[in-house]
């Protein structure tokens, strides 16, 4: 670990906290410092800001030719307008909202402000559903949950999906380049608009009534969780839930708003942290958003890596892969390697848990571009708040921590008897939801009888005798279960374990056993890395890369050390099967950001589960440890 000191970054808000303990065990954290003025609507902001500094870039994508193309914030602010009045001009309402199924583009974000502007709630959706989906199920239930009178996608690529959910009633917005050539295809007959017609729509008095109307509990947007064992729930979000959460992560993270933030990033819209965390922190801040079409896969992190060559971050999010495969082309690359830290003030990563080595070597590579160590921001945040309530953000975090309660979000935490006694974590603030869209039932199951949103997972005091210290992630209470033993297996902090001294071979591991006698574990590999480890080219199928000697020795050494290094039943695998099928998005085994459900995974591969433990050797992709 380097012994370099941390750069000098504002941090605050939730530093330090108060706790309240109740006789049932119950305790209740509130940060000490209050929640600061926030503005009824996003738009103020970038009002706000087209007006302070009318020129400066909001957001820039490279166009065909690897230029940047830039949207100021005065030219975002007339634009957004001009949609705003289009959308009114085309009948959408809270009932008849925009749908968006595209990835980050300007256009999206076009858009997106436009309809919030207007007072029309915009459903910005996973563009997987459209084009790696071969039922499209998860696109027909959320477009059937919102009922979108507009649809949009950037390319005709959407046409077919597009075709097979929608009413026919229901217009499309494309493009310009992609209104032709989905004419005569899946959209012939259907009314198809180009991008460029809701831009010419002049403002009138219609959409300034409008947009006086919108207040802070008016809905932005609906953001649909992953729906990995059930359909996804349409979260909705009303500005005040992200203004609020805005302004708690402004003081959080106080070095946002000494300087306007730069981002270079790729995390999807449709997602809380890309859509609203990141979007959200560079207009709130009148920042700069440079879309990165990069993401961290072997295919297309080379984006990432080029961008990031060009562009400086003030601070940069990522999720744990991306940093894991900064951190390795770093090794090699100093033109990278100094352009990220030349003024970078912070990391931050979520969605997972980073693994320690990866955070030592992104320390190191900081001693040796400007001698300083950056400090990691973590915390917990979800869908349903927005999302950030709380944040670690002191010198000293480690991976697994997740702070202490941001100003104005109380965290409670309950003891569950049904895990052995973990703390769920529940959350109340106006950061958090009024409810999930046209489901008053799930609604309802939501939340306690105190009006605190049940998170699901589990934390625990770093230090009981230390509140300040914070809160520790101890994994999701619903994965968690018991051997026949009656001991409790915790799920997370064992998955977390058999990734890290898996890797780089294991992308992510399910965990068995339930009311059996010992824990198993499902291995999704990585195919690059095996294929690698053997010499192998990516036409060799993966099950004959899975049996090379070489990557079997390694999987059999995984196994024989997390027998060797646990410390009883409950952290004891005793079996491994390494999976050749990759996980189903239609089945709800895997998002579009790469998670991959347990309970799903469980569920749909119940079968597979069964022949780990009664098949034996019949099992080609079967490891078992050596127990000598």
């Amino acid at each position: 670990m380097s012994n370099a000191k941390y750069r000098d970054a504002s941090v605050g808000g939730c530093v330090s906290a108060t706790a309240e303990h109740r006789p049932d065990g119950t305790l209740i954290l509130r940060s000490t410092e209050p929640l600061r003025w926030f503005p009824d609507r996003l738009t103020d902001a970038l009002e706000q800001w087209a007006a302070e500094a009318p020129d400066r870039t909001l957001a820039a994508r490279r166009g065909p030719d690897g230029q940047w193309i830039r949207t100021s914030y005065a030219q975002m602010l007339q634009r957004a307008q001009a949609v705003g009045q289009a959308l009114l001009d085309l009948g959408l309402s809270v009932d008849r909202p925009l749908a968006i199924l595209s990835e980050n583009d300007l256009e999206h974000l076009t858009l997106a402000l436009g309809a919030m502007w207007a007072g029309v709630p915009f459903a910005p959706v996973s563009s997987a559903y459209s084009l790696v989906s071969q039922d499209y199920g998860k696109l027909r239930h959320i477009l059937g949950v919102v009922t979108p009178g507009l649809v949009f996608a950037s390319d005709a690529r959407y046409a077919k999906a597009m075709a097979a959910v929608l009413p026919a009633d229901v217009p499309v917005v494309l493009t310009e380049g992609a209104v032709d050539a989905a004419a005569d295809g899946p959209l012939a007959g259907r009314r198809v608009l180009g991008f460029n017609a809701l831009l010419s729509a002049e403002p009138g008095p219609g959409l300034a009534a409008a947009h006086a109307a919108v207040g802070p509990d008016s809905i932005a947007k609906f953001l649909f969780t992953s729906g990995s064992t059930k359909a996804p729930k349409g979260v909705v979000n009303t500005h005040r839930m992200v203004c609020a959460n805005q302004q708690q992560v402004r003081q959080c993270m106080a070095f946002l708003a000494e300087e306007p933030p730069v981002l270079v990033d790729w995390l999807p819209w449709n997602h809380t942290f890309g859509g609203n965390h990141n979007v959200g922190l560079t207009i709130y801040n009148g920042g700069t958003l440079y879309i990165d079409e990069g993401k961290p896969t072997p295919a297309l992190i080379h984006e990432t890596l080029r961008n990031l060559r060009e562009i400086s971050p003030t601070v940069y999010f990522n999720v744990p892969k991306g940093f894991e495969e900064i951190a390795a082309a770093m090794d090699t690359d100093t033109v990278l390697r100094d352009s990220l830290f030349k003024r970078c003030k912070a990391f931050m990563f979520a969605g997972a848990g980073l693994a320690q080595a990866v955070w030592d070597k992104l320390d190191a590579h900081g001693e040796a571009a400007v001698g300083e160590r950056l400090r990691m921001v973590t915390g917990l945040g979800m869908t349903e708040t927005a999302p950030a309530c709380m944040f670690a953000v002191g010198t000293d975090t480690r991976s697994g921590h997740i702070g202490l309660p941001v100003p104005g979000v109380e965290v409670k935490l309950v003891k569950d008897a049904s895990t052995g006694g973990k703390l769920e974590i529940r959350f109340k603030g106006p950061n958090v939801m009024p409810g999930y869209w046209r489901a008053p039932e799930q609604t309802a199951d939501a939340f306690d009888d105190e009006g605190f949103y049940r998170t699901g997972d589990a934390g625990r005091l770093i230090d009981p005798d230390d509140i300040q210290k914070g809160v520790f992630f101890d994994g999701r209470t619903a994965e968690d279960f018991k051997l026949s033993t009656g001991t409790f297996v915790s799920v997370g902090p064992l998955r977390a374990k058999i990734i890290a001294a898996g890797d780089p071979l294991v992308q992510d591991a399910v965990i068995t056993g339930i009311n059996r006698d010992d824990v198993g574990a499902l291995l999704f590999p990585r195919p690059d890395e095996c294929r690698k480890l053997a010499g192998l080219g990516e036409d060799v199928p993966l099950p004959e890369v899975l049996h090379h000697p070489l990557v079997r020795a390694r999987f059999q050494q995984l196994a024989d050390r997390l027998w060797r290094d646990a410390t009883g039943s409950a952290s004891r695998v005793a079996r491994l099967h390494v999976l050749a099928e990759p996980p189903s998005i239609d089945k709800g085994e895997v998002t579009d950001k790469g998670s991959i459900n347990q309970r799903a995974v469980l569920q749909h591969r119940d079968a597979l589960v069964e022949a780990l433990y009664e098949g034996g050797a019949s099992d080609p992709f079967l490891i078992l440890p050596n127990k000598a």
